[in-house]
């Protein structure tokens, strides 16, 4: 008998065959969870409908609740998927990369610069909404901060470490590059046209450079 997640149960509608439960069960989650997230940032949270994730994902009503029970637990699950993709698609080189090119990516990153992360940021602003209101869902947000505080430290350490980066306040450092990230960001959420990607990813990218001793000017992405 099957057993995955507690349950003494097979997974509605997963079948058997070649493939194993394992890998099927990965793959069903995936789906879910990219739905959710489209879902989420195109309507909100507050409107979503388990029904409606199930149906853009191409599972059943009953799969989804098997994977995930309730709408927070869904959501939750969606806001770590969301962050974790985009930090191994940055982090792909993380120890061949100019320590200067991994964190100019990250910075990049921290900003709705692309469709993506545009979807992203629309993830962040329903959770920050959540978080006023409630207490798990704050708790969670600031675990998700210190997660992506732990991110851009990890990036600075590293040029420090290799000589490329002049000595700082570290921890000083990642908690002014991620406020103001969220407040340049918010502004091209909000289509503020005093801002724009460039002068966003100028200014921070200013205060990056004088603290670690590096040119004003932000490398250029790289494929």
């Amino acid at each position: 008998m099957v057993r995955e997640n507690g349950h003494g149960v097979r997974p509605p509608n997963e079948g058997s065959g070649r493939v194993s439960t394992k890998v099927r069960t990965a793959d069903t989650r995936e789906r879910i969870l990219t739905a959710a997230c489209e879902a989420i940032a195109e309507i909100g949270f507050e409107k979503i409908r388990m029904r409606m994730v199930a149906e853009r994902a191409g599972v059943s009503t009953a799969l989804l609740h098997y994977h995930f029970d309730t709408r927070e637990k869904l959501f939750t699950e969606a806001m770590t998927h969301s962050f974790a993709n985009t930090a191994v698609d940055v982090d792909r080189d993380a120890e061949t990369a100019p320590p200067a090119v991994t964190l100019a990516r990250i910075v990049r990153n921290l900003l709705p610069t692309d469709p993506e992360l545009h979807q992203d940021w629309r993830l962040w602003q329903e959770l920050w909404v959540r978080a006023l209101r409630d207490e798990a869902t704050r708790a969670y947000a600031v675990d998700l901060y210190a997660q992506l505080h732990a991110w851009v430290a990890g990036a600075v350490r590293r040029g420090i470490a290799s000589g490329e980066f002049a000595p700082t306040d570290v921890d000083d450092l990642c908690t002014l590059v991620l406020s103001l990230s969220d407040g340049y960001g918010i502004r091209l959420m909000l289509r503020d046209p005093a801002i724009t990607q460039d002068t966003a990813l100028r200014s921070i990218w200013r205060h990056v450079s004088a603290a670690l001793g590096l040119p004003d000017t932000l490398p250029e992405p790289t494929p």
